[in-house]
């Protein structure tokens, strides 16, 4: 990743790194991004060869996944993991993916680029993490005094879909107006969810748009380059890289449960 730092910025939202030091960035920072959700990859963990996870600067999961498998990602990549919760995803109450970072409900701003977190599915029964319209443009409501402090958003991650944005028909897989509603309103540049399992059919489409924003079904795992504008301020993050014995032992602990 590419940094180039110069001074200390104005105030702004409270950040969640609190061992990062506030900067501002003279030129862009890049990014290669690596999203995942749903579905383990398996390139990324039964097939995984050392360095495959190396190029990636940032890893963001939208549900749905082992906690096992995301301490297996953040580990092995030393890159800053930022996840949301699924509706499957009540274990990690009892289990939660130690060495990541939950921005559900948050938005947070990571080398500049500030990310917005909403997880859950709308509600088709009882169970953790879904939501109804009303209860999921109440949780929007909450946040739209810190996209506005911060001067809008860039990336959205979820785990449902907008609703007929890549949504299914099915009452467990429909989508949010909320979000829809959220696109309209602020614009950002990327949109990332999960929920729709590519594998439901060879024919879903994995991005849709609605005017500048992609709207990407990272389903199994998706990745893509950023680049942060110049006069953003940045939290520049030092990912302590792990030693080799706790490489080791995590990926112990994943084969262990595959």
């Amino acid at each position: 990743m590419k940094r180039h730092v110069i001074v200390s910025p104005p105030d702004r939202p409270k950040d969640l790194f609190l061992s990062s030091r506030k900067l501002i960035l003279k030129e862009k920072t890049e990014m290669k991004i690596l999203a995942v959700s749903d579905e383990e990859c398996p390139a990324l963990c039964d097939f995984y060869v050392p360095g495959r996870l190396d190029d990636y600067d940032l890893i963001l999961s939208c549900g749905d996944l082992k906690p096992s498998y995301l301490r297996f990602l953040v580990t092995m990549s030393h890159a800053r993991l930022l996840y949301i919760h699924g509706n499957h995803d009540g274990r990690y109450a009892e289990d939660p993916p130690a060495g990541c970072d939950d921005i559900d409900g948050q938005l947070v701003t990571y080398n500049g680029v500030r990310i917005l977190g909403l997880g859950g599915c709308l509600w088709y029964h009882d169970g953790p993490y879904q939501y109804t319209e009303a209860e999921m443009a109440r949780r929007i409501r909450k946040i739209r005094h810190a996209i506005r402090k911060a001067g809008g958003v860039d990336i959205v991650i979820t785990h449902a879909a907008p609703k007929d944005l890549g949504d299914l028909d099915d009452p467990a897989h429909r989508g949010f107006q909320a979000f829809v509603d959220l696109i309209d309103t602020y614009h950002p540049l990327y949109f990332l969810h999960g929920h729709i399992h590519q594998r439901y059919g060879h024919r879903l489409p994995r991005e849709h748009r609605r005017e500048n924003t992609r709207i990407i079904n990272v389903s199994e795992r998706y990745e893509f380059d950023y680049e942060a504008p110049a006069d953003r301020n940045a939290e520049i993050v030092r990912i302590t890289r792990q030693r080799r014995e706790l490489e080791n032992l995590i990926f112990g602990e994943y084969q262990g449960e595959n």
